[in-house]
């Protein structure tokens, strides 16, 4: 890969990998660092990396890169996350964002990854198994099991209100 490809693969896949990685973080300072991290490591392999295959690489190693930051930060526990439960009223409605992001929450991690793949940056299902490490049919398993379990969790009434 030259550097001028390398600049063209930052252009086009810069904001996709920050949107995925973000979405699966919930913090853009991790999520900055995540991509900041993932683009290093594509230049540092640059000569390597075939410049067709740079997509894939680079939502592979954001993922496995966001899997290392999340299991760091398992050990931390954060104030905020610690008193939230002190600072929400049950009782008001949510909001569907809100919902979509609980429900996204008590997904494991390899389904909410999936799932944010295929339904917010549109990925088929090859391409997601190419990024996990997953074959097709485990995606598409994944993928089935994380809509039934946020369509159980949604259509419970006390999610909602």
């Amino acid at each position: 890969m030259t550097p001028a490809e390398y600049n063209k693969c930052v252009d086009l896949f810069s904001d996709g990998v920050y949107r995925f990685i973000l979405h699966n973080l919930k913090d853009r300072d991790d999520s900055h660092d995540v991509v900041q991290d993932t683009y290093e490591k594509l230049w540092i392999h640059h000569e390597s990396v075939n410049f067709e295959k740079a997509k894939s690489y680079i939502f592979t190693t954001a993922y496995r890169t966001m899997i290392d930051r999340i299991r760091k930060n398992k050990r931390i526990e954060k104030m905020e996350d610690h008193h939230l439960d002190m600072l929400t009223n049950n009782q008001e409605y949510k909001g569907l964002k809100k919902i979509l992001q609980e429900a996204l929450k008590k997904l494991p991690e390899i389904q909410r990854v999936s799932i944010m793949l295929r339904d917010y940056e549109g990925y088929s299902y090859k391409e997601i198994g190419d990024i996990t490490g997953l074959n097709e049919s485990q995606v598409k398993v994944y993928i089935y099991r994380a809509r039934l379990s946020m369509k159980n969790f949604i259509g419970s009434l006390e999610n909602v209100i």
